[in-house]
């Protein structure tokens, strides 16, 4: 049971892999079509020729160094969020992540923080009534979460 588990896992994770891979080809296909058009229409303004595996190269060139910039950004912003929402939490007086830090961390975009919010009524609302009561009862340290995670002391 647990090896075709681990199988199946194996196979979602291929799987993943080959889409992601299949979204960047398709990504980068893109970036150098949109390379080719500009250097196309600034060869004929300045009435020069442009080889097209020079146009390819620095294509590619400019899609990895855009790729690596996104990546560096990625890595920075979960750095910062992740102790932005440890630092709310601790603030609060809690050991626990919950909805409403996720919220606060977004305040500074008014369309993201309305989206939290409504995803999370959303969830709130799909929560069977029974549920709701039993968590309402045994929730003394925090009233907002309906989902968690623990964190280590500061």
């Amino acid at each position: 049971m647990e090896s075709e588990r681990a199988a199946s896992d194996t196979e979602m994770d291929e799987r993943e892999v080959q889409e992601d891979d299949e979204e960047t080809q398709l990504l980068r296909d893109r970036f150098r079509l949109s390379a080719i058009s500009i250097v196309e229409a600034e060869a004929k303004k300045s009435e020069v020729q442009v080889a097209e595996p020079i146009v390819a190269c620095i294509s590619d060139l400019a899609f990895n160094y855009a790729d690596l910039k996104f990546v560096r950004v990625l890595g920075f912003i979960e750095e910062h969020l992740a102790r932005d929402l440890e630092l709310f939490a601790h603030h609060a007086g809690r050991k626990l992540v919950n909805t409403e830090d996720v919220i606060l961390a977004a305040h500074r975009n008014d369309k993201l923080a309305v989206s939290l919010r409504a995803f999370c009524n959303d969830l709130k609302a799909k929560e069977p009534q029974s549920e709701r009561k039993r968590k309402k009862a045994s929730r003394r340290e925090d009233k907002a979460t309906t989902s968690a995670i623990q964190i280590d002391d500061l």
